[in-house]
């Protein structure tokens, strides 16, 4: 799809890819583009490269340490970014609570936080599910009590993703038992090393470790870290959640991923001939690339709230929606294209080509992305609901 920039977005455009080009390590580039796991060394060195050139906390105001750049320059950021092959590294202080600190946090929180996040010192968690409480979130159980200028917190979160690389975490706790149960959460900052605190490692389907329990045991936090006031949790979660959300979608990397595909059906071969000349399989490719092109539509007008000032509203369950759901198809045209290379598990390149050595650690996966961020069944009562003209 050609889309007319101005002049000075085309100078931008040119700045950003030259950059990509000149400063994205090889060995990070391959590792990205073959699915392989990254650890947390190599994610925050490739973070830091950014941030050194300005390049991490792209969607951020001036005023706090971002580039004030429009929302056409973010798309083509992100889009020059994922076509030079680069990933994105773990940012949950960037794109989630780098925003909520700025609409809810106090000066003292922005000033200690936001720094931080920008120069990556600080790894963040997040602790929102909990055992009996994930797509309905609003019946957690965690517990915060106050105890003078402490709060002390006893209860466990669930799927804490990195929860083990993390040195702080935002929290969702219930700081009111005695009302409606969305006006009874709070949001906390918490300190990962503190005394009370266990993590229980998680081994997903794709047999990496990402996930983790972790439970809170008398596990005592300054009042200061809250955020927002008590029982403003709820509000500040819907907030989160949206920035979440069209993140998850993935639209710039899904491009790359399916330019990776259409190229390998070009390259690979079954019963001696390449695998395009396959009828079947270029039906499938041919209704990828038109999901894609929807999705990218649906990704521009949730460009246009923000350009226009507005946060991202219902429209960004719908890019969740589809946006994850195109995640997983074109995992699976992947796992269809590798035939018996997909049984291969934890390998090395002499046994299959490398393009296919982690097609089933990522299909497996990837099974997930409907439901984290807010379950594909929630996402659509919430587009229902905006449809309904319903609150």
């Amino acid at each position: 799809m050609n889309i007319d920039y101005t002049k000075e977005e085309l100078e931008f455009q040119q700045e950003v890819r030259t950059w990509f080009k000149e400063n994205l390590p090889e060995d990070v580039k391959r590792k990205h583009q073959i699915g392989a796991p990254f650890s947390k060394d190599e994610t925050v060195a490739w973070q830091k490269t950014l941030s050194k050139a300005g390049y991490f906390v792209v969607g951020w105001p001036e005023e706090h340490g971002g580039p004030g750049w429009t929302a056409t320059q973010r798309y083509i950021f992100d889009s020059e970014r994922a076509a030079a092959g680069a990933p994105v590294g773990m940012s949950m202080g960037v794109i989630m609570l780098g925003p909520v600190l700025m609409a809810f946090g106090t000066q003292e929180q922005k000033d200690l936080y936001l720094p931080r996040i920008k120069d990556c010192d600080d790894w963040w968690c997040q602790g929102y599910s909990e055992p009996g409480a994930g797509s309905d979130l609003a019946s957690l159980k965690t517990q915060a009590v106050l105890d003078g200028d402490e709060y002390v917190i006893n209860g466990t979160k669930i799927w804490t993703t990195y929860g083990h690389h993390a040195n702080l975490c935002f929290c969702l706790v219930r700081t009111d038992n005695d009302c409606k149960q969305q006006l009874g959460i709070s949001f906390i900052l918490i300190d990962m090393e503190a005394e009370g605190i266990d993590v229980r490692p998680i081994i997903s389907i794709d047999g990496e470790h990402h996930l983790n329990q972790v439970f809170f045991d008398d596990v005592r936090v300054p009042k200061k870290n809250l955020v927002g006031a008590e029982g403003q949790g709820w509000t500040i979660a819907k907030y989160l959640l949206t920035h979440e959300r069209t993140t998850i979608a993935g639209v710039a990397d899904s491009k790359l991923n399916f330019s990776n595909l259409k190229e390998l059906a070009k390259t690979q071969t079954a019963n001696g001939a390449p695998l395009i000349e396959d009828e079947q399989l270029r039906l499938k490719i041919a209704e990828e690339e038109i999901k894609l092109l929807a999705l990218e539509y649906t990704n521009f007008r949730t460009l246009a709230d923000t350009a226009a000032g507005r946060a991202p509203g219902p429209e960004s369950s719908l890019l969740k929606v589809k946006g994850t759901e195109t995640q997983q198809s074109l995992s699976e045209l992947r796992v269809e294209m590798a035939g018996n290379y997909a049984y291969v598990w934890k390998a090395d390149e002499t046994v299959a080509p490398a393009e296919f050595l982690h097609a089933t650690e990522q299909y497996n996966f990837l099974r997930a992305c409907t439901i984290y961020g807010g379950s594909t069944e929630v996402q659509k009562n919430v587009v229902a609901k905006m449809l309904l003209g319903l609150k």
